[in-house]
């Protein structure tokens, strides 16, 4: 079955009437998922470890473990961004991942975000990535 784009989900929720109808017609259109989940996939899907990817994006052990296990409320999309550099994700992974946790998606437009983009979509580690920023002196992922 083909998913609806975002724009189609958009008109059918400005025409809807009763929105427990919208959510029941479109229940697998929905993203339920926990930001937790997402990465946990993430990890199976790249064959990676936690110790390897907290190590990669130089979180604070205790911190990085409380975003993987879901005990974290509201991590920093700053080092949201760190761990999705670190575990090496596509562009649309890590939009997602900013988007399950309720934080800005990457914007072309910011300058900073557009440094961050070509680092992901380029595969550039996060020491790479932080000269960059540092370089055009914007702040670094931390």
């Amino acid at each position: 079955m083909k998913k609806k784009t975002t724009t189609e989900l958009l008109n059918i929720l400005a025409n809807e009437k009763n929105i427990k109808n919208y959510i029941k017609d479109n229940k697998d259109e929905l993203e339920a998922k926990a930001l937790y989940e997402e990465l946990e996939r993430l990890l199976e899907k790249y064959k990676l470890t936690k110790a390897e990817v907290i190590k990669r994006s130089n979180l604070q052990s205790g911190y990085g473990y409380q975003i993987f296990n879901g005990t974290k409320e509201n991590p920093s999309r700053d080092k949201l961004l760190a761990l999705c550099v670190a575990m090496k994700i596509n562009f649309d992974e890590v939009q997602k991942v900013l988007t399950l946790a309720n934080c800005g998606i990457l914007y072309p437009r910011h300058i900073r975000d557009s440094i961050i983009i070509n680092a992901v979509n380029k595969g550039i580690g996060l020491q790479k990535l932080n000269r960059l920023l540092c370089d055009m002196d914007m702040d670094i992922l931390e």
